[in-house]
Parts: C-alpha cells; sequence; structure tokens
C-alpha cells in the first residue's frame, strides 16, 4: 500500500482541484449545478482516483484507478475550455490550468507504463 501524499501526480491535482474550486466561486449562480459542479466533480476525481487506488493490493488495480484519473483530467481540460468559450474565466486563467491538466495527464502515463515496466 502507498501513501497517496507522496505521490507527486496526487499533490499536483490535489492543487489543481483547489484552483478549480477557486476559479468556480465566480460562475453565475445558475451553472452551480452545471458547469460548476461538473468541473469540479471531475476535478476533485483526479486526486481521489489516484488516493483510491493506493488503497489497491495490486499495481494492475492502482493503474485501473490512474487511467480512470486520466479520464477525469481529460474531462475537466475541456470543461476549461468550454468555460473559457463561455467567457466564465478569461485566457490567463485558461492557460493555466489547461496546462496544469495537461501536464497531471502526462505525469499518470508515465506513471503507469512505470508500474506496468515493473512487471
Amino acid at each position: 500500500m502507498r501513501d497517496f501524499r507522496k505521490i507527486k501526480a496526487w499533490e499536483k491535482a490535489h492543487e489543481l482541484t483547489l484552483a478549480i474550486y477557486a476559479a468556480t466561486l465566480s460562475f453565475p449562480k445558475d451553472e452551480l449545478y452545471g458547469l460548476t459542479s461538473q468541473m469540479r466533480r471531475s476535478a476533485s476525481s483526479i486526486p481521489t482516483n489516484i488516493a483510491e487506488g493506493c488503497g489497491r493490493d495490486s499495481e494492475a488495480d492502482f493503474a485501473r484507478f490512474l487511467q480512470i484519473a486520466i479520464g477525469s483530467t481529460t474531462e475537466l481540460e475541456y470543461q476549461i475550455l468550454l468555460s473559457r468559450d463561455l467567457k466564465l474565466i478569461d485566457s490567463k486563467t485558461h492557460d493555466k490550468l489547461a496546462n496544469d491538466a495537461i501536464e497531471i495527464r502526462r505525469m499518470l502515463f508515465s506513471f503507469i507504463k512505470t508500474l506496468k515496466s515493473n512487471h
């Protein structure tokens, strides 16, 4: 069993989740159950799945949860783009959040490759 707090991808995903919560605070109230909720769920799903995978007893199970986290990262990346196009966030915020999501996704792919090469 791994300590998820020691995984760099988890740390970055946690920071991104906090940034998404902050960015969506200014979204219109009519988006509370729409895009605001979707983005927060997608963002929090990333570190949640990394943490849950750490609690599994096999590398294959862990890799499966990392794959789910990758899916959530890609979903969030689109929602960040949509937020920019709807003028809910500015381009600078979009670029920062999107780049962070892309970096996390790359880290997760690399982590999965490492897990598979160890077997």
